[in-house]
């Protein structure tokens, strides 16, 4: 999800302008036209970030991993502290040192409804449904994603729940492939259509990107080719693809969070094509991020490895910083200035 180089974008409707770290390059190698993709936007005084008077997730939040392909137990478990993390357990806050990925939700947690009701400061794990099988098959349309949707929640062998305040995270393993995965995007998120699904749900779709394209959504943990003297940041939890999607996954709550139905918080005035909170911030990891440059980590002293927030188990993590709405720029817990 993210690549490096610096363009300056003219957002759709109401040109906004935001700064693109990693632009798109087509098939000869050379950069797209401004526009090619929204998936690469940073920091900008210009936003216009707006309120569209839609819902935000304002109930208890709760996550439904839909793991679509084969999953390796260990990597189950990353994903899984990465959730939990948004909201720990009392009994596990105290022990998870700062800054921290709750730390991180707080700033999720600034954007309001019409009711003023605030995004949710709980954000739970809740049941899970596994299709090793991969019953859609290996190659999925952006639909496709839907009717894995609909395959867990109607399952006749323990289904998920149709959860009015549920989020529903599909998940695909490295030998999925995925329409526009790797070219234009890293994730997604929406809604079901009843049409499909019978059920208007919010949902967000993340591959692993290990095998395919590591230098594009697992970022700073692969670089692209065309980066010349950047070594690769070594990931918190020694698994490039995984610890890549924990970010895209940050970003996709963020961003379900804060813009369930298309119609809340983002800029222009196309919801088909919204620049929402999180990719304002695309490619910004810490202080002075921006461009070629992730900003100020911090660094495991064990592993050597790459991190901006702590977890609950001793676990760290690297994800992107989201937009306030109130100081109007890129912000995170990790932050020289907090």
């Amino acid at each position: 999800m993210h690549r490096l180089a610096v363009c300056l974008l003219l957002a759709l409707a109401q040109l906004a302008v935001a700064w693109r770290p990693w632009p798109p390059r087509n098939g000869s190698g050379e950069l797209e036209g401004i526009g090619a993709s929204k998936k690469f936007e940073g920091s900008s005084e210009f936003v216009k970030l707006q309120y569209h008077m839609g819902p935000v997730l304002a109930a208890d939040i709760t996550v439904h991993p839909i793991w679509y392909g084969r999953w390796p137990a260990e990597q189950k478990r990353t994903i899984r502290a990465f959730v939990r993390s948004l909201s720990p357990a009392a009994s596990e806050e105290g022990a998870i040192p700062s800054p921290s990925v709750a730390a991180w939700w707080r700033t999720v947690r600034l954007y309001t409804d019409q009711t003023s009701a605030n995004v949710s400061a709980v954000v739970k794990l809740g049941q899970e449904k596994t299709d090793a099988r991969m019953s859609r098959g290996a190659r999925l349309t952006r639909l496709d994603i839907q009717s894995v949707v609909r395959d867990a929640v109607t399952a006749r062998t323990r289904p998920l729940p149709v959860d009015s305040s549920g989020v529903y995270l599909v998940l695909t393993s490295p030998d999925v492939v995925v329409e526009n995965f790797c070219g234009q995007v890293c994730g997604f998120h929406y809604f079901t259509f009843p049409s499909v699904v019978g059920y208007t749900l919010p949902y967000a779709w993340v591959g692993n990107s290990a095998r395919r394209c590591p230098e594009v959504c697992a970022y700073p943990f692969a670089i692209p080719s065309y980066v010349a003297g950047r070594k690769p940041e070594a990931p918190p939890n020694g698994d490039v693809g995984v610890d890549g999607m924990v970010s895209v996954i940050a970003h996709e709550l963020a961003e379900l969070a804060s813009n369930p139905l298309a119609n809340a918080w983002y800029a222009g005035e196309d919801p088909s094509f919204p620049t929402e909170i999180a990719d304002l911030c695309e490619g910004i990891y810490g202080t002075g991020g921006g461009g070629a440059y992730t900003g100020q980590l911090l660094t495991d002293v064990r592993s050597g490895a790459s991190y901006n927030v702590n977890g609950v188990g001793g676990r760290k993590f690297l994800v992107q910083w989201v937009w306030n709405p109130f100081l109007s720029y890129c912000s995170g817990p990790n932050a020289l200035d907090q």
